[in-house]
């Protein structure tokens, strides 16, 4: 079920949303092999009613699983956005789809969550990768690199 607030109740009094949202719900478009949604998301906000808008305040956690870019090794990355905040329109080109009095929220919480997804997830910041293991093989195998030339070195081969 999508993050949806009651428009009729909010006329009466703030309303406050605890729960999960499933990774399904939040239709994220995972073109990166990298990086997964692993649980669902968990949210706690409070919304407003102010004039034509709603105000929503609260927190936004999701868990992923990613694969480090530099050693291809497993690890898992929580995304919080402790202070999230959006005013969001009821009227006009850029406003909250309304149903039977019922807002949708789910889109603008995808994509600040989309936003917060790293360009290039690290297991750490001091990650070796994949060229310390080339090291640590050539050494076993008495010097002789069994991984052929790099590609760099073909491509020094070019210049001018």
């Amino acid at each position: 079920m999508p993050l949806i607030v009651n428009l009729r109740h909010l006329e009466e009094h703030d309303v406050t949303l605890r729960g999960e949202l499933p990774v399904a719900e939040l239709d994220l478009d995972q073109r990166d092999e990298m990086i997964r949604a692993a649980q669902p998301l968990r949210y706690e906000l409070a919304v407003q009613l102010l004039d034509r808008s709603l105000l929503v305040r609260g927190r936004l956690r999701l868990a992923l699983a990613c694969q480090c870019v530099r050693c291809l090794q497993p690890f898992q990355l929580e995304l919080e956005l402790n202070s999230w905040t959006r005013h969001l329109p009821l009227e006009g080109e850029e406003s909250v789809s309304v149903v039977n009095d019922c807002a949708d929220l789910t889109p603008w919480v995808r994509e600040d969550m989309l936003l917060e997804f790293p360009r290039h997830p690290l297991c750490r910041p001091d990650c070796p990768g994949l060229e310390k293991m080339k090291n640590d093989r050539a050494q076993y195998t008495g010097g002789k690199n069994q991984m052929g030339p790099s590609a760099w070195a073909e491509l020094d081969k070019l210049k001018l």
